[in-house]
This record gives structure tokens, C-alpha cells and sequence, in this order.
């Protein structure tokens, strides 16, 4: 009798509120930092992709690792979309990632094999059936897999001149590009691949480089609360290292390695498992450099005062 007039509870996580990591996950797509903030539309990043998506039809983002390209790809999606989850697909290439995959291949069932669409089938049958709005395939690290085996006939046709005419997929299924479809990948220019996704979209689809952005740097490590000192400190490391990156491309470090770094102790995490294994590679031959850089990085968390009472302990030390 009393445990029916005591109220049920009902358990509420952050993800049931749209703050949860879960959600934040859900909202970003293919964002590589499912939990950064959704970019505002007017960004000038954002607005520039909005542009050339209506002249090209697709957009490339190229740039080292840690230059926010996955997170710019994913948020130019939503935007492109209206925010309607539906009218986006994310996808990841890799060297194993084939036609089968991304346009139409077979899978087994009980009495043999069935037709399966891929993701760019799918999207392309939605958006021509909805031509009032847009729908935007994101593919994530273009280069690495064969591109021309993977999009097979339909190369062609994504192309924006190209877009409205019907062509045949290999099981002789009749498709057509529509114009609201927009592409957006991103890749690392130094990938294996990259002359083969020059060689298919150079002409297709326009290109943003993706740099290292000290600016952005700044912004980010001031929004994370991070001591002045330490910060003008990192940001310096941050252009050094960099600077080697014109003649040795495997140098670049990108501005989003630092996106959880707020102080001294989460910077040593970066370093002790992210970083440093990157400066070694890329060092590998310049032993120098290497340890020029190393130096560099400890030496952003020596004290001044520390500096200052090791002097006066040598000049009062015996013999003094």
C-alpha cells in the first residue's frame, strides 16, 4: 500500500539532457573531438565551405594531423544540412575500404547473397527524392584508399557539370548524381595516396589548406584557462617546431593536439603520449633537432626562480 503512493524515479544521464558525450558524439559525426562546441555558422571557415560547396559540389580539406579538418568537415556538414541528422553520412576510408563498400556490393543471407547498397548509394537515392534540401556525404581520411576503385563509374559524375546525368553502376542499376548532394573529405597531404586524389579531384572538387594555427592556439588554450606565462611559453614551442615543418613536412604539429591541455600536468600527458613519439619520427635523421626541441619543451616549465636560486647556490657553494 505505501510503496504505491511513493513517486517512481526516473534515472537521467547528461547524454538523456544533449550534454553527455554520447550526445555531443551523435550531433558532431565524424568530428574527431566529439565534444568541442558546435561552430557558430558565421565562422569564416564554415561560410567559405557553404560558397564553394554551390560552385563545386565538393569540398576538400587538407592539412597535417590536429588541424581541426574533421570537426570543420562535420560541422559545414550540419550546416549544409539544416541540422537534420538524416541528410549526412559519414564515412572513413582505409587501404582495404573498396566499390563494394561505397557504392553496391553483395552479403550473404540465408539462401545466399542479397544486393546491399553502400553510403553513397543510399545518400544519392535520399537526396533525389528530396531535392528541396541538401544532403552532404563527409569522408574522412580520402586518401587512404584507392579512390578511383572505390567511387568507380560515378568519378565522373560528381563532377558539378556532370551532375544530372544517368550512368550505370556495375550491377547495370541506372543512377544519377543530384545537384543537392555535396562531397566533403578530408586527408593529409603527405598520405601515400595523395597523387591519386589529386589526380581525381583536382579539378572536381575545390581545396582549404588546413594549417597549424597559433592564433586558434591561443584562443583555445585562454578558453581552457591556462597561465598567461605557460601559455605564451607553449605557443612559442608551438611556432618553433613548426618552423621545420616547410622542409620537413613530418614536423607539422596541429593546433588541436592541445584541445584538452590547460595546464603544466595535461601538457605532460600530450607530450608523454602523443608528442614526443611525433618528434622523435620526424627527427629520426637530425638528432640535433631533435634534442633542440626536447630541450625547448622542458624548459617551458623551469621557473625563473628555480633558475635564479640554482645561480646563487653555485656562487655561494665551497670554493666560492
Amino acid at each position: 500500500m505505501l510503496e504505491s503512493l511513493v513517486p517512481s524515479v526516473r534515472e537521467i544521464s547528461a547524454d538523456d539532457l544533449g550534454i553527455g558525450v554520447m550526445a555531443k558524439a551523435t550531433s558532431h559525426g565524424g568530428s574527431s573531438a566529439p565534444d568541442a562546441p558546435e561552430a557558430n555558422p558565421d565562422n569564416p571557415v564554415i561560410r567559405e565551405v557553404v560558397r564553394l560547396s554551390s560552385l563545386f559540389g565538393g569540398v576538400i580539406f587538407t592539412g597535417p594531423p590536429g588541424t581541426s579538418k574533421s570537426y570543420y568537415a562535420a560541422e559545414s556538414a550540419r550546416v549544409l544540412a539544416g541540422g537534420v541528422d538524416d541528410r549526412v553520412r559519414f564515412v572513413q576510408f582505409h587501404a582495404s575500404y573498396q566499390y563494394e563498400d561505397f557504392m553496391i556490393g553483395f552479403v550473404p543471407t540465408t539462401n545466399g547473397f542479397k544486393e546491399r547498397p553502400g553510403p553513397f548509394l543510399e545518400l544519392v537515392r535520399a537526396a533525389d527524392t528530396d531535392r528541396e534540401h541538401t544532403y552532404v556525404l563527409v569522408i574522412d581520411e580520402l586518401s587512404r584508399a584507392d579512390v578511383g576503385r572505390v567511387f568507380g563509374e560515378a568519378l565522373t559524375y560528381v563532377e558539378r557539370t556532370k551532375r544530372e546525368l544517368t550512368f550505370a553502376l556495375a550491377n547495370g542499376l541506372s543512377i544519377r548524381v543530384p545537384s543537392n548532394l555535396v562531397i566533403l573529405a578530408t586527408m593529409n597531404p603527405f598520405d601515400r595516396g595523395v597523387d591519386e586524389v589529386d589526380a581525381a579531384f583536382e579539378r572536381r572538387f575545390a581545396k582549404i589548406t588546413m594549417d597549424p594555427d597559433k592564433d586558434l592556439l591561443a584562443e583555445m588554450l585562454t578558453a581552457s584557462g591556462m597561465e598567461a606565462t605557460l601559455r605564451q611559453k607553449l605557443i612559442g614551442w608551438f611556432s618553433r617546431i613548426n618552423s621545420h615543418a616547410q622542409k620537413n613536412p613530418a614536423a607539422a604539429v596541429g593546433h588541436a593536439y592541445f584541445s584538452s591541455a590547460s595546464d603544466e600536468n595535461s601538457l605532460d600527458d600530450v607530450w608523454s603520449y602523443q608528442l614526443r613519439y611525433l618528434v622523435q619520427r620526424a627527427f629520426r635523421r637530425d638528432e640535433s633537432t631533435r634534442n633542440d626541441l626536447e630541450a625547448a619543451w622542458r624548459n617551458m616549465f623551469v621557473r625563473a626562480d628555480v633558475v635564479l636560486d640554482t645561480d646563487i647556490a653555485v656562487e655561494t657553494g665551497p670554493g666560492a
